[in-house]
């Protein structure tokens, strides 16, 4: 289902949605759930993921009008119109089998920058429901909190090109940083020690869940490539680049054809779900379809670089915490990205974005090379959930991209979170640890950084160096 054209306006920012809803129903009571959301709603027959080839539904399914139930999260996405949606929001508070409904969201790849310049050198927020907004465009409608915030930006601005010498010392600025790859391995992966580790991710899965991925690749020929495509029309094959990057950056080979050596598990099982179109954006369903679709198939790790604008005070999603609550049960850590909507050069932090807000997702922030926070990278500001969990390089990355061009050097947190899903394959081959267990050696096992949590979280995710006994 294409998605609605809801207005963004980040002094009043509502999330661009889909017209369906989530519903999550409690795990051992699945059929009364269905049974309610028919009396309630009258949504008719529910089709379970279950019933599909290593459950992952058709992506011609999951654009349908019938009720999709995926059977590892024990969430539903269903078509209602809003007094449909309200009433089975009622039910919910006196019947334990439906927990919670809330509108399927559009969500997209995350570029390195949702900002851009004016001729006068201020700030200007792009909205991420735009992407393609060109530098002409017609100026976001904006809120008068948000202009006093224009002002002190643009004071910071004039005090720093009055104090040149100071800027290096500014939290947030990148500091001119920029290492491009000139050696046998990329700057993420030494300063995160992966070049001195014994492990390569041997046996353990990860599901990369994004644009897809170019099947072509030279350098990951005779990997064990489990691919699927969630999008309606469009195979797995990534017509982005985005997905294609955050893969080699996650389980690229350890011998490229051409070095530095970019990737992190090299020997890690790669599963590729396509959740985003070529054209960087997805729903809800999609987003889940892939989770299910891992959790069914063993994924130790699952890494999304997606999200939606989450708004100052705005509340996670309940929905997306019970999954990562349960897919963390089953074994699997979600690690996610923390978001690109702060312009901290400026004075300007935003929220971590949707789902990584999630307690039960780990949220990535991004580093420069000099192990400063990324500017454009958000911050735990919302006090209820939205944390900073850790952090990885997420400034100039080179990795693989769509050939023919093969590789490129980009910017984001969605570069810092492949980062912290391979680094979390070689904890989990090493220690076999999984979900909150291999969450916690992924905290514990970080560098402490002369930063602040609320930016980095533990600090800079570390790989496991030496052989354990």
């Amino acid at each position: 289902m294409p998605p609605t054209n809801t207005p963004f306006n980040r002094s009043n920012p509502v999330a661009e949605t889909t017209g369906r809803y989530l519903v999550l129903l409690k795990t051992d009571e699945i059929a009364e759930g269905i049974q309610t959301m028919n009396a309630v709603a009258g949504v008719g027959d529910v089709a379970h993921t279950a019933d599909f080839n290593d459950s992952a539904p058709d992506a011609s399914q999951l654009a349908s009008d019938t009720p999709l139930l995926f059977d590892e999260l024990s969430v539903a996405v269903v078509t209602m119109n809003p007094t449909q949606a309200q009433s089975l929001n009622v039910a919910s508070v006196s019947n334990s089998s439906v927990i919670a409904v809330e509108p399927e969201r559009v969500v997209y790849a995350l570029s390195d920058s949702n900002w851009q310049l004016n001729m006068d050198g201020s700030p200007q927020p792009i909205s991420p429901q735009d992407p393609n907004m060109s530098l002409d465009s017609t100026p976001l409608s904006i809120s008068p909190e948000y202009l006093q915030g224009y002002r002190d930006a643009v004071n910071t601005l004039v005090d720093r090109l009055l104090d040149t010498n100071s800027s290096a010392d500014i939290e947030g600025d990148d500091g001119g940083g920029t290492v491009l790859p000139n050696g046998s391995v990329t700057w993420g992966l030494q300063k995160t020690r992966v070049d001195t580790s014994v492990y390569s991710g041997l046996g353990i899965k990860i599901a990369v869940l994004d644009t897809g991925f170019d099947l072509t690749h030279p350098d990951f020929f005779g990997r064990i490539i489990t691919s699927q495509s969630f999008i309606e029309g469009e195979d797995v094959q990534d017509g982005n680049g985005h997905g294609t990057h955050c893969i080699g950056t996650a389980c690229g080979a350890q011998t490229p054809s051409t070095l530095p050596r970019y990737g992190i598990a090299y020997n890690a099982e790669i599963y590729a779900g396509k959740v985003l179109s070529n054209k960087g954006s997805g729903t809800d369903g999609g987003i889940l379809a892939g989770i299910n679709w891992a959790i069914a198939n063993g994924c130790q790790v699952i890494s999304m670089s997606l999200g939606a604008y989450a708004a100052p005070g705005q509340a996670f999603s309940m929905i997306y915490e019970q999954v990562g609550r349960r897919s963390l049960r089953r074994g699997s850590l979600i690690v996610a990205a923390a978001g690109n909507d702060s312009m901290r050069r400026f004075g300007v932090v935003e929220p971590v974005s949707h789902p990584a807000n999630c307690p039960s997702i780990m949220a990535v922030a991004a580093l420069s090379s000099n192990l400063k926070v990324a500017s454009f990278s958000n911050g735990g500001i919302n006090r209820k959930g939205g944390q900073v969990d850790i952090a990885a390089p997420g400034v100039d990355v080179y990795s693989s991209w769509p050939m023919p061009t093969r590789y490129n050097t980009i910017s984001g947190t969605s570069m810092a979170t492949p980062h912290v899903a391979g680094l979390a394959a070689l904890h989990c081959e090493a220690t076999g640890a999984t979900g909150r267990e291999l969450w916690a050696q992924l905290i514990q096992n970080a560098w402490r950084l002369s930063l602040t949590a609320r930016d980095v979280g533990s600090g800079l995710a570390q790989a496991i160096d030496q052989a354990i006994d």
